[in-house]
């Protein structure tokens, strides 16, 4: 039975993963490492910042210090903050969709983003509100395909909870065929759409749809069915 509903941010909630590619792009590039369009949404798209900055380096083959990773980090978090003051697009149907859901289930969002971002964006769309929880990069240490992000976003779920929310009552909706192996990995239903690959490409998802505009409660609850 559906009785929670989890969302990634990027690619789903917002439609930044564009300004994420040329963000990531930017800063590799600064550091001498080229990222082509292609890589990035063949290798890159699904990873958190630390782990798309890690694939990075290792896979030219370059030495990466935790602290040059934080370093890299902030300056991609400083460039980001700079980028959506000019543009900040929220994908057709998410309002609609998030309202009708909250006012019988408790929603998170589970993503690879820092929490600044997920908050100053959800806020300046007047969404968050709607989420029982928030689970960003900063807290968890292994991010997608790793189910972790997943299974503390269901334990933030379930605080003050006496009738516990299993992983198998929850919904996961992503774009990423990292996050759909996630949410499988915590024992969650998943949602596919196809922001940012094609349909072949989520196969491992419950269901793959083209857009949440005609997505409604019905339809996620026959997945946990």
């Amino acid at each position: 039975m559906l009785r929670a509903v989890i969302f990634d941010f990027n690619g789903i909630i917002v439609d930044d993963e564009p300004i994420h590619f040329e963000l990531f792009q930017k800063v590799l590039a600064e550091e001498g490492i080229e990222l082509t369009n292609d890589a990035y949404y063949a290798r890159y798209l699904g990873f958190d910042d630390r782990g798309a900055f890690s694939f990075g380096y290792h896979e030219h083959n370059r030495p990466l210090s935790q602290n040059k990773l934080a370093q890299l980090i902030e300056r991609k978090a400083v460039y980001y903050q700079e980028a959506i003051r000019n543009h900040v697009a929220i994908f057709p149907g998410v309002k609609k969709l998030v309202v009708e859901l909250a006012q019988s289930l408790p929603l998170a969002v589970a993503s690879g983003a820092l929490r600044n971002e997920i908050e100053t964006i959800l806020t300046s769309a007047n969404l968050i509100h709607h989420f029982k929880a928030v689970v960003s990069a900063e807290d968890v240490k292994r991010g997608k395909p790793e189910p972790d992000i997943f299974l503390q976003a269901l334990a933030a779920l379930n605080v003050d909870t006496s009738d516990a929310i299993q992983a198998g009552d929850c919904v996961v909706i992503e774009d990423s065929k990292e996050g759909i192996k996630g949410a499988r990995h915590a024992g969650m239903k998943c949602l596919a759409v196809t922001n940012s690959h094609p349909a072949e490409l989520l196969i491992d998802a419950d269901a793959v749809v083209t857009t949440l505009e005609t997505v409604t409660l019905d339809d996620l609850a026959g997945l946990c069915r």
